[in-house]
């Protein structure tokens, strides 16, 4: 599951990194506290290329009558995204990446739960993989989208049996449909020395 993540990089520095083109109505960075429903950065393919653009974290199927017609979808599991009526025809034409600089993740018993921090063992920002939907009709259409999860790794597991997918920028093209077919092959945990997890103190 990721249910929480912080985003530390300015909007220049998210486009170069993505080479997106950046919208002019990107959400404020930083923020150590991104949370399902808020505004975040994604990148999605356009028509000119690479897009740099918000979505409402929380993916809203076509068919949803409101915002809160339903569960709220944040997460789409990869071993059923492609089953699924809400995310199969996102998981073939609407994949995106999610910048992260870290996600959270939380251990213990409630009242007394010990949140951990997440990040890339070098530093590096992290592109989790998403997907994503246009919702409503004329002045309601609002773009929304979910984080991609799978099994944990062992050095996540601990702490969740769940993670988000995070891809490499060698992977980027294929899931953003840039490079043909086989994403599917891209769901799949990170390498054990990708990730480390700290503990944090996030409320």
């Amino acid at each position: 599951m990721c249910g929480r993540f912080a985003i530390t990089l300015p909007d220049d520095a998210m486009a170069r990194l993505f080479r997106a083109q950046p919208a002019n109505d990107l959400p404020p960075v930083p923020n150590l506290n991104v949370r399902p429903t808020d505004p975040i950065h994604v990148v999605r393919l356009g028509a000119t290329g690479r897009q740099l653009c918000q979505m409402r974290w929380g993916f809203v199927p076509h068919w949803a009558r409101a915002l809160n017609d339903g569960p709220l979808l944040i997460n789409a599991r990869a071993e059923t995204l492609a089953e699924k009526p809400a995310f199969r025809a996102a998981a073939r034409t609407r994949r995106c990446l999610i910048p992260a600089s870290w996600f959270y993740e939380w251990t213990g018993e409630k009242g007394a739960k010990q949140p951990w921090k997440i990040a890339a063992t070098d530093g590096a920002p992290l592109a989790l993989a998403g997907l994503w939907q246009d919702w409503g009709e004329g002045e309601t259409r609002l773009a929304t989208c979910a984080i991609v999860t799978c099994a944990a790794n062992a050095t996540l597991a601990p702490i969740h049996h769940r993670m988000p997918v995070v891809l490499g920028a060698g992977d980027w093209p294929l899931w953003l449909g840039e490079a043909g077919h086989g994403a599917a092959r891209l769901m799949r945990p990170a390498a054990e020395a990708r990730l480390t997890p700290g503990e944090t103190d996030l409320v």
